[in-house]
This record gives C-alpha cells, sequence and structure tokens, in this order.
C-alpha cells in the first residue's frame, strides 16, 4: 500500500512487543480491505503507559490492542470501559471516541469465535479450567455467560481458585463455577467428560515438554482440550488429551480472531470467513519465521 497524508495509524502498546504477530493480521486485513491504515508496534516502558495512551490520542491514532503487562494498567486512562471489559478487569483493545479512547476486552469474544471455528461447544458442556491467573478470570466469565454447565477451576492454590469463583458466582446469581486444588482432580466425580480449558503458561518455551498434570488417568475423562497457549503449536496438555482419546486445539484461532474483533471495532469493517483465513495464513507465516 501507498502510505500518504491519509493513512490512519493502529498499533500495539506493550513490553515486550518484538514477537508480535498482530501485524501481520492486520496489515494483512487492511490491504485485503483496501483500508488506508498501517498497524505497528510500540515498546512501551512500565513508567510511560499513562503517556502511551495520551500519546496515541494526541496523534490521532485510530485505535491500539494492548498486552502483557499493561492490559489493566491502561483502564485509569480511557474516557469509557465496555461493560464486557469491566466485568474481566482487563482491556486489550482501544477504541477512539469523541474525547477519549474506550477499552474493550477482544480476548474472550476472539476465544468464542475461535472455538466455534473449530467446532467446540460451550453451552451445557461440563468444563475444567487450567490455573487461576488472569486469563483464568476471564474464561470464567466467559463460560458462564455462555451457559457453560457446571465449571470447576483447578489451581495450585485452591485460595485464587476460590476467589475467582466467588466473584464470578456472584456476577452470575448462581453457583456455577466449584474451586478445587489441582492436587484435587481424582475427587473429579467419575461420570461424564469434560472440555478442559488450559489457561496456565506452562507449556511455552522454556517449559515446553511440561503440563499441570501429567497423569493420563485425567486426560481420559477430557473429551476436548483446549490450550490458550499457540507458540509451541503442539503443547505437552494438547499431547496428552489426543494420546488419552480427546481432541485437542492450541490458542492460535483465538489469537487471530481477538485481533479481527478489534480491527472491526476500529474500522467498522465486517471480516467474513475467506478473508479471516487469509490473515490466519499470514499469521501463521509470521510465526514460522521467528
Amino acid at each position: 500500500m501507498e502510505i500518504n497524508g491519509c493513512t490512519r495509524t493502529c498499533g500495539l502498546i506493550g513490553n515486550p512487543v518484538e514477537h508480535t504477530m498482530s501485524p501481520a493480521i492486520h496489515n494483512t486485513l487492511a490491504e485485503a480491505l483496501g483500508e488506508n491504515l498501517v498497524y505497528v508496534p510500540f515498546r512501551v516502558g512500565e513508567e510511560h503507559v499513562e503517556e502511551a495512551v495520551r500519546g496515541a490520542w494526541a496523534l490521532n491514532l485510530l485505535g491500539c490492542n494492548v498486552t502483557v503487562p499493561y492490559k489493566s494498567r491502561v483502564i485509569p486512562f480511557l474516557k469509557e470501559i465496555d461493560p464486557l471489559a469491566a466485568q474481566i478487569g482487563a482491556v486489550n483493545t482501544l477504541v477512539r471516541t469523541e474525547g477519549g479512547f474506550k477499552g474493550y476486552n477482544t480476548d474472550m469474544p476472539g476465544l468464542y469465535r475461535a472455538m466455534c471455528e473449530d467446532g467446540v461447544k460451550i453451552e451445557g458442556e461440563r468444563t475444567l479450567i487450567l490455573g487461576a491467573g488472569g486469563v483464568a478470570r476471564a474464561v470464567a466469565f466467559l463460560l458462564v455467560q455462555k451457559g457453560a454447565g457446571q465449571i470447576v477451576l483447578l489451581n495450585r492454590t485452591v485460595e485464587k481458585a476460590r476467589q475467582i469463583a466467588d466473584e464470578v458466582n456472584a456476577l452470575a446469581g448462581r453457583q456455577a463455577i466449584v474451586p478445587m486444588a489441582l492436587s484435587d482432580y481424582t475427587a473429579l466425580p467419575e461420570e461424564g467428560r469434560y472440555l478442559a480449558i488450559q489457561a496456565t503458561s506452562l507449556g511455552m518455551y522454556p517449559e515446553t515438554d511440561r503440563a499441570v498434570i501429567e497423569d493420563p488417568a485425567f486426560y481420559r475423562r477430557i473429551h476436548t482440550g483446549y490450550d490458550l497457549i499457540f507458540n509451541p503449536a503442539r503443547t505437552r496438555f494438547m499431547s496428552l488429551v489426543e494420546e488419552n482419546g480427546g481432541r485437542a486445539f492450541n490458542g492460535a484461532r483465538m489469537l487471530l480472531y481477538q485481533g479481527i474483533i478489534a480491527y472491526e471495532l476500529w474500522t467498522g469493517a465486517q471480516v467474513d470467513r475467506s478473508l479471516a483465513g487469509r490473515a490466519y495464513t499470514a499469521m501463521k507465516r509470521a510465526m514460522d519465521l521467528q
């Protein structure tokens, strides 16, 4: 594309940002849709988060993504926050509005679209969440919102799992989530199999040969495993699920669709399945080049 005086800019605020796949997604979408728009990463030091948000507004950026470790840190500097992002307590997309940015969370809608694309059903499903960090908390909100059956939150420290369960149950108005210590997984009810979402960082480099639970008996109770890690493409968790008869998916499509939803918010465009496939190919190519 030709960059000129009418070119709009979007970007990524985070630290580090050198590994990001987002430019491959957004610049592919812009080129395919004929939008005069470029997307670039901005590495922002911890002491400059407020300046970065206000500077992005002052420089007339159309919008920004926000990645770790600033998804909560940016919230005080926004004009408005979407209700879902407020519930989750994390923002990953800033959309330009009159007088300031509005914060959204497209991670969980992105996960939902990815799961639908992969043929994974949530409604009524008995579900396990592994982990009790910020990502697990967001996943818990999504599962409750989409009507999952009983949700068991497994974490090494049961107190953290209980805190999330209490908060989400209060908002849901029902006892949707049961906290459990990771070491107590053998106490899970025997009947039926589970959808399991792996929401910890274990399995990423340099611990690619590890999973939070190694016992094959646990994985025989899982019909579908969804690991939110996308690099490596096949994690130890995924291998254990498949070796014990289940289906397994990684977080690459979640990464794709959180970006697509952000792009749609910035531009008003609608990205169809064919164009999503083109962006996915570009993203995977960028991953292979790292």
